[in-house]
């Protein structure tokens, strides 16, 4: 089974990313899912979505849970049933989940020049310091966006933006974390920001301080 990674972010949060290789039916065999799961998982048309949501459950495994001890609130976000914060992700031949004592988003992205076309969508603050004739520009503009992904989940509270709403201060590669901010309704929330990059693709999580 591919865990391809895995991260102790601290004593109370860990990472574990996995690189989807299995077939369909490999993935779904060992599996014990609840109705509305199957029902969820068999409804997907593409059968990447469907390996991305097995694979979940495969990373679900690896922290000790089954789908069985995962649900999902009405604004769409995960929780444990032990009252542990979950985040999930997953992109074409990645998948993420990041597991925490304290309030957690996970996003992983594949690294493409479109993101680019977009950016006034999603990018306000950080125009200070990004310049579009770098090198790095793209994946400046992948991490940025895979932390803005990070806050939303964390937060998920519906009208929220991640241009106007969420603020992610400046970085470098070489550290491979930042700070960044919500910042709605006249409050302020800081959270630690980690990324990396593997294969062509960006992951990101956010966490409280």
């Amino acid at each position: 089974m591919p865990l391809y990674k895995s991260i102790s972010v601290n004593t109370q949060t860990t990472v574990k990313i996995w690189k989807i290789e299995e077939s369909y039916d490999d993935l779904m065999a060992p599996l014990d899912l609840k109705p509305n799961s199957l029902e969820r998982v068999l409804g997907m048309k593409s059968e990447l979505h469907q390996r991305g949501f097995l694979s979940v459950r495969h990373l679900l495994h690896e922290f000790g849970y089954t789908d069985q001890d995962l649900f999902y609130d009405n604004n769409g976000k995960p929780h444990l049933k032990d009252g542990k914060h979950i985040s999930i992700t997953h992109s074409f031949t990645f998948s993420g989940v990041i597991v925490s004592d304290v309030e957690v988003g996970i996003d992983i992205e594949m690294q493409r020049e479109k993101i680019a076309v977009i950016a006034k969508k999603f990018v306000d603050y950080e125009f200070n310091y990004l310049k579009p004739e770098e090198e790095d520009y793209v994946r400046k503009l992948t991490v940025i966006w895979g932390i803005k992904e990070s806050l939303y989940k964390l937060f998920a509270t519906p009208g929220m933006l991640f241009r106007e709403h969420f603020l992610v201060i400046p970085f470098t590669f070489e550290d491979g974390e930042t700070i960044s901010w919500i910042d709605y309704k006249d409050r302020k929330y800081r959270y630690k920001a980690n990324f990396l990059e593997f294969d062509g693709f960006t992951c990101a999580y956010v966490l409280e301080e």
